[in-house]
């Protein structure tokens, strides 16, 4: 027989809706307070979302990412974000890189004695460096791109809605979004409490979370559809108590073997992908909580059509469409 390495037992029998009430209480009590931090603390949006100043460096030396954070951390510049250019059209020699710092003193652009100072320091660590570009990014552009971040997550949210929808039945949907929105809206709380750095790549992470956490939503509800037809009388509550347990091994192997390479690049990715890490991370673990415990809960306190609808080989019009 084939070794199989499971991280549940074969048959559990765990009620999840043991605690049903007090599960959605704190669902909710996380939802309503990250809510609040959010109006009452504030993002600590990166540069990207506050404007700021973007120099482009070119050097016949390879990129020192290190060694140009170093030299720059001496001028106390605030958040300061350094990433190294790639293009096939670039020569052998042509090494390039952008530095993108906020602006300071209410200011919408770095000064020009600071952007000086920056290029002094530099120079001291490789004197090959030049500066092709100082471009500054106002607050409306910034603006615009929290618009869009905004519209990115919100619509995403509906696609997944309408998909649900039409792969299995419209409480699904609503459960399935809601599970969504608490996984987003919390992970934002998260970082309004800790302050942590919030720029596009923490909206690319959310939008991870979004489609790892409907993933697995999607799998217990497809183990739930096949439950109902299987266990026509038994309780709505029982048959998804027996869908999420007959999951529950693939779900902790999934989350488990994802969490492990996501810890690594937290412990050991640096600075520079931590806060997406980060975002992903809890992301994750949220969002399989929210999979067992919220989604259910919600088509459970709306309640399924289980009567059998005629002409149709499925528990809904639109169950054969390919996944």
């Amino acid at each position: 027989m084939a070794f199989r390495l499971r991280l549940a037992p074969e048959h559990t029998n765990i009620n999840f809706f043991a605690y049903q009430w007090a599960t959605l209480g704190a669902s909710a009590f996380m939802v309503v307070a990250s809510i609040a931090l959010w109006l009452v603390m504030g993002l600590n949006f990166g540069i990207d979302f506050r404007g700021g100043t973007t120099i482009r460096t070119e050097s016949s030396t390879p990129v020192d990412v290190g060694a140009y954070r170093a030299a720059l951390g001496t001028l106390d510049l605030g958040d300061v974000s350094i990433t190294e250019v790639f293009d096939p059209t670039f020569r052998a020699d042509q090494n390039v890189a952008q530095i993108r710092i906020a602006p300071q003193d209410g200011s919408e652009a770095v000064l020009p004695e600071t952007i000086a100072a920056m290029e002094t320091a530099l120079k001291a660590i490789d004197p090959a460096i030049s500066f092709p570009s100082v471009e500054s990014v106002g607050p409306k552009v910034s603006g615009e791109l929290i618009w869009s971040a905004i519209l990115a997550v919100l619509g995403a949210s509906g696609a997944i809605m309408v998909y649900i929808w039409l792969r299995f039945e419209w409480q699904y949907a609503v459960g399935a979004v809601a599970a969504l929105v608490h996984d987003v809206v919390i992970t934002i709380g998260v970082f309004a409490l800790f302050q942590i750095k919030f720029d596009l790549a923490i909206v690319a992470a959310l939008l991870t979370i979004l489609g790892y956490s409907i993933n697995d939503t999607v799998v217990i509800f497809d183990r739930l559809r096949e439950n109902l037809i299987k266990y026509k009388t038994m309780p709505l509550r029982d048959v998804m108590n027996l869908s999420a347990n007959e999951t529950l091994s693939r779900t902790l192997m999934t989350t488990g073997t994802t969490l492990i390479a996501l810890i690594a690049m937290l412990i050991f990715g640096g600075d520079v992908i931590r806060g997406f890490v980060f975002a992903i991370t809890f992301g994750i673990i949220i969002g399989t909580y929210s999979s067992v415990y919220v989604a259910k809960n919600i088509v459970l306190a709306i309640g399924l059509d289980r009567s059998d609808k005629p002409n149709k080989g499925a528990p809904d019009e639109f169950a054969n469409i390919d996944a």
